[in-house]
């Protein structure tokens, strides 16, 4: 059964290191979902996350264009960042998913790790699914590679980065 996204209980988040000192958060402003999700059996479920990079919102606008560069995202050449799901196993609050993740035309698997809740019936009564996954990444292994040494040691940005994605999907008519 096909499910819609809900945009405005929906967010896709990441964060990353600043000088190795200070946690850098941010989303991305537009983006969707493309759903199939197998009540009974989940590992039959399908998704296709299409995000918009030049969406990026980290409260910094100069900081921002910087992550559109071709330093980082370079939207100019590569506009999308895409999360195909390949599997989902586990159920509840301990669920794995597992897709090919791209970026800047590299595709590598990724695993997050988060929970399904629901399906229930809203007030009016259509039914809804929330799914939460998390993971982290080393922004390298998708060509992001830009960084600078700081005096005292160190870089300017880490290469960990969290990701987060917190879905509210509607089943569609």
């Amino acid at each position: 059964m096909a499910w819609k996204l809900d945009h405005t209980h929906s967010s896709v988040g990441f964060s990353g290191k600043h000088m190795l000192v200070a946690t850098v958060r941010g989303q991305f402003r537009n983006w969707n979902a493309e759903t199939t999700i197998d009540e009974q059996k989940l590992e039959n479920s399908t998704a296709t996350i299409r995000i918009d990079a030049a969406s990026i919102d980290t409260g910094v606008a100069d900081r921002d264009n910087h992550l559109r560069s071709a330093d980082f995202f370079d939207i100019e050449n590569h506009p999308e960042i895409v999360f195909v799901l390949n599997k989902v196993t586990g159920k509840g609050d301990d669920c794995r998913f597992v897709g090919d993740l791209s970026i800047r035309g590299v595709t590598n698997e990724v695993v997050l790790s988060g929970e399904i809740d629901g399906p229930l019936q809203d007030p009016w009564g259509g039914w809804r699914i929330g799914v939460s996954a998390e993971g982290k990444l080393n922004r390298k292994d998708w060509g992001l590679t830009f960084n600078a040494p700081l005096a005292a040691g160190g870089v300017l940005v880490g290469d960990q980065i969290k990701i987060s994605i917190d879905a509210e999907l509607v089943k569609a008519d």
